[in-house]
């Protein structure tokens, strides 16, 4: 196991080879959250400056656990080729649309329907261990622009919204994710 303060070209390159990528959140108290993310969804933004679009889902436990501690760590595995584990730990932020730099942070991601937040993580430790636990695993398709990308996009903004007070503004231990906040 390996560890230093941030990225350097080798591990961004590993990166941004990887089709997905795993979230993990916690709060002071409750759950700890752990939510796999694939597509066009992450940027490295420097060496120690990651920004990855969340779309929407059933759940929002990683904009709440944000609110409440800031800790966020990105872990990335290689399914194929040499083996290794990579995570990023650090300090995020989540941004709305709602916010003032929404659209000139959402501009560097594919237009998405269902966007929901974006995340903006400043890295304070990146690990690399050698993964060897990890199979080998073929990508046969992106479920995402398959499956969820058209759902939303069918429900239209409206809709969305719908969706989001529906299953999105309380966390599964009841905390508020602030997606309505100041609208």
């Amino acid at each position: 196991m390996a560890t230093r303060k941030k990225l350097n070209a080798t591990l961004r390159a590993f990166i941004e080879r990887q089709p997905m990528f795993f979230v993990a959140t916690a709060a002071t108290e409750g759950r700890v959250n752990v939510s796999p993310k694939g597509m066009d969804t992450l940027r490295i933004v420097n060496d120690d400056h990651i920004r990855w679009l969340n779309l929407s889902g059933s759940g929002n436990e990683t904009a709440a656990h944000v609110q409440a501690t800031g800790r966020m760590t990105l872990m990335f595995c290689a399914f194929e080729g040499d083996a290794m584990i990579l995570r990023t730990y650090g300090q995020a932020k989540v941004m709305h649309p709602r916010d003032n730099d929404w659209a000139s942070c959402v501009a560097d991601f594919p237009q998405l329907a269902g966007s929901r937040q974006i995340f903006d993580l400043s890295i304070d430790m990146v690990q690399t261990s050698c993964g060897t636990g990890v199979p080998y695993m073929d990508l046969k398709a992106d479920r995402g622009a398959r499956e969820l990308v058209p759902f939303y996009k069918n429900l239209g903004d409206q809709g969305v919204k719908e969706y989001w007070e529906r299953k999105n503004t309380m966390t599964i231990d009841d905390a508020p994710t602030g997606i309505f906040d100041d609208l």
